[in-house]
């Protein structure tokens, strides 16, 4: 599996921060009719997601890894059974 997705979030959420900056600034008033807080809101919302998702699904493959090394449980059989 690639990091690219991971490294893609990151940007998303750096350049939210790089938009934020700007307008307390006041170099950015809106980007078209929206206001620079929403956009950045936005694209950082959207990184975060993804970084997130990147890092769940690689935990859940490392423990699909594990369980597949892991020796196989033997079942316990109660007295009952017999």
């Amino acid at each position: 599996m690639s990091r690219a997705p991971r490294f893609a979030g990151y940007a998303l959420m750096a350049l939210a921060a790089l938009l934020a900056l700007a307008s307390r600034r006041g170099l950015i008033d809106g980007i078209g009719p929206f206001p620079v807080a929403a956009i950045a809101l936005l694209v950082g919302m959207i990184g975060v997601m993804i970084v997130f998702t990147d890092l769940m699904v690689r935990g859940l493959y490392a423990q699909v890894g594990a369980a597949k090394d892991a020796p196989p449980v033997e079942e316990k059989r109660s007295d009952d059974e017999e």
